[in-house]
């Protein structure tokens, strides 16, 4: 079968399009035949080494996918061959087959098309994860979005909108902010032509930001920090500017404010049931049009490199899919 193959950390340009064997489902596995993979931010940082996970060679990159079940290992009751399923691991969807644990995988419903179901898991369960568990985010709280138009952003713009909350979506182009406004944003910041912590302070008025959500990092970091109200919430999503900020701890103590962790992908190994019931809701909301799950764009596997540069250069509005 084909696979994209990373065999040393490099560039994009230096994935390789490979012939390797079939996957066999073992104890507690199923074997599923990719329909669509997507990808993130984070496969930009995998194969170039500078992400936390640094995967043996040979592997391949792309950590969420959609398909149909073909075969499964014993032991094994949740689905069976013929299933519609989408799932998670920590990299190597970017192929035509994948085994992997059947805890990984979630039931697709009939309306729920391949490509909108891949790029459930990664963004819309960090999201979920985030805002629910996490920032314990409530009806009438104020939520502000860094990096908007992203994936991760426009999952918390979505799941920000259900959950209740008055949504302030930051991004850094006027196009961008036009997507997170049709896409439910109540309110919208260029942090490119304006000032993050001014425009955050105006739109949150006396009371302030209730929840950050910040999967960029970098210089925005810190205004997004003093934007908090009293007993606000600072997520940290990732860092997609490069740059891990250092925050002055007096910003915290002076609002009684938290800054919140989330790894998602350690919860998920950690609380296999609840990652489930999580993401069963998603693909309902998903299914019933509550969510978007806004593809930006499909390529074919042998196209992954264009698919990683776009999202690397910031063009993507929503997910980039692979189609093996």
């Amino acid at each position: 079968m084909k696979a994209i193959l990373c065999t040393h950390f490099g560039t994009a340009d230096e994935l390789e399009l490979a012939d390797i064997a079939e996957p066999q489902a073992g104890p507690g596995e199923a074997v599923v035949r990719v329909k669509a993979a997507a990808l993130n931010f984070f496969d930009t940082l995998l194969i170039a080494g500078k992400y936390q996970s640094k995967p043996p060679f040979p592997f391949s990159p792309a950590a969420e996918f959609s398909g149909i079940v073909e075969s499964v290992g014993s032991g094994v009751t949740d689905v069976t061959p013929g299933d519609r399923v989408t799932g998670h691991m920590g990299w190597g969807a970017a192929r035509e087959a994948v085994a992997v644990p059947v805890r990984q995988l979630t039931k697709l419903p009939a309306a729920l098309d391949f490509e909108r179901a891949a790029g459930l898991n990664v963004i819309y369960g960090t999201t979920l994860y985030a805002l629910r568990d996490r920032a314990e985010l409530k009806p009438g709280e104020t939520l502000a979005v860094l990096g908007a138009s992203g994936g991760t952003g426009l999952a918390a713009i979505e799941l920000g909108k259900m959950m209740g909350a008055r949504v302030i979506a930051c991004a850094s182009s006027d196009a961008k902010l036009a997507f997170a406004r049709a896409h439910g944003a109540d309110a919208t910041v260029n942090y490119a032509s304006a000032d993050l912590r001014d425009a955050l302070r105006r739109l949150g008025g006396e009371h302030g930001i209730d929840v950050s959500y910040d999967p960029v990092g970098g210089p925005y970091a810190e205004p997004a920090v003093r934007s908090l109200a009293w007993l606000g919430r600072y997520l940290v999503i990732g860092f997609a500017a490069g740059e891990i900020p250092k925050l002055p701890l007096n910003l915290v103590l002076l609002r009684s404010s938290d800054i919140r962790g989330v790894f998602w992908g350690a919860w998920v190994k950690r609380e296999p049931l609840a990652q489930r019931a999580l993401m069963t809701d998603i693909v309902n909301w998903c299914s019933e049009g509550k969510l978007s799950a806004h593809v930006h764009a499909v390529y074919p596997l042998a196209e992954i490199a264009s698919a990683l540069k776009a999202i690397s250069d910031r063009k993507v509005m929503g997910k980039i899919l692979l189609r093996p």
